[in-house]
């Protein structure tokens, strides 16, 4: 039997690849002879970067600036040919104590910096998982960090944030990196939020990033005038694309200066992991994270694996410590196992996540020898 192990990660307990190492134990445990594929796998978002470097892609430590300014250590994957850039790792609310949070002055001017590293060593592509920002400028930091140049009226370049984006008289592209022209851009995005208006940056994430209402307003505003410049200087105009307000509007700034399209964070990474060539002839994948409920169907990993297993017609089974609305998921085809057969307090089954993991995959295995899996 040829099987397929395609798990994220446990948040707070186990990286994908420690997950997928834990099923496969489990599995050799009860059928020795069955032949494994690992392919550890990532939403896009937080632990993608550490999905890649356990397949074996460089980590890359680099110092910028900070959603704030301060400087902070981000890295990234890279393989010498495709870079793999959380734009969390840079420009992430994670990287903000809750009452430093500052969404007029955030600035993804270090999600920039590290698209310019990442070219600097010869990256051909380049992924940047959009989602968990401390930001609401647009993506407008990231495009002065690569060249491109934000003036007031007097001539002056703008200062970091999206409220400065009301000062906006005029951009100068001829700036921006050349070598972004032949650049491939992956945008790994899992919302389909417009830049402004009432489902928009501002409106829809500005609260959890530190804006009151009045604020929300001003932002939304300084987006909307940054679109209308931004549309008569470069003659486009994405500020309706799905996934334009992603992380701040930071799609928005990708799509618009450097032509990216957005797309679902698991495509982008079953397609880079070499998914679909794994599961062609597998008789099973095994997938999993730490929950699985009705966010599993938005975008998450578990189910953009169970929807490319079942288009080759493999079956799937996630494995997932705490596991709700589980009717919901058979229309993709998919099963779900707990990792224990009782109940845990949260604290035991992140401190026995590894084990538990492994004896459900046995558990997993001996069933497939009792249903004729041979």
């Amino acid at each position: 039997m040829r099987l397929v192990i395609a798990p994220d990660k446990f948040k707070g307990s186990l990286s994908a690849a420690a997950v997928a190492s834990s099923v496969a134990r489990g599995w050799r445990s009860v059928r020795q002879g069955d032949e494994i594929a690992l392919c550890p796998m990532a939403d896009g978002g937080e632990g993608t970067v550490a999905a890649f470097v356990d397949a074996g892609f460089r980590a890359i430590t680099r110092s910028v600036r900070g959603p704030l300014g301060a400087p902070v250590d981000a890295t990234y994957a890279f393989d010498g040919a495709t870079a793999v850039i959380e734009m969390a790792a840079a420009s992430g609310l994670a990287l903000l104590d809750e009452g430093s949070r500052d969404a007029a002055n955030a600035t993804t001017y270090g999600t920039g910096e590290l698209i310019a590293d990442a070219l600097a060593l010869g990256a051909r592509r380049i992924v940047v998982g959009i989602g968990g920002s401390a930001t609401n400028d647009g993506g407008a930091g990231c495009m002065q960090a690569l060249g491109a140049r934000l003036l007031d009226g007097g001539g002056n370049e703008l200062a970091g944030g999206g409220a400065a984006l009301a000062q906006l008289a005029r951009i100068d592209v001829s700036g921006l990196d050349p070598r972004l022209r032949t650049l491939r851009l992956d945008v790994a995005c899992d919302v389909d939020n417009p830049l402004t208006g009432p489902r928009g940056a501002s409106a829809i994430y500005g609260p959890q990033k530190g804006a009151d209402q009045a604020l929300v307003a001003r932002l939304d505003g300084a987006l909307a005038h940054f679109a209308h410049v931004v549309r008569r200087d470069l003659g486009v105009d994405p500020a309706e694309v799905p996934g334009a307000g992603a992380a701040g509007g930071l799609g928005y700034g990708l799509m618009a200066f450097l032509g990216a399209a957005p797309r679902p964070g698991v495509e982008l990474v079953a397609e880079l992991r070499g998914l679909e060539r794994l599961l062609a002839g597998a008789a099973l994948c095994i997938t999993g994270e730490g929950r699985v409920d009705q966010q599993t169907l938005m975008g998450k990993t578990v189910s953009g694996v169970a929807r490319l297993s079942r288009a080759h017609r493999v079956r799937t089974v996630a494995i997932a410590a705490v596991v709700e609305a589980e009717e919901d998921l058979w229309p993709l085809g998919l099963a779900v196992l707990p990792i224990a057969d009782r109940p845990l307090e949260a604290a035991e089954s992140k401190a026995r996540a590894a084990e538990l993991v492994e004896l459900a995959a046995a558990r997993l295995a001996r069933l497939a020898t009792l249903f004729g899996d041979r």
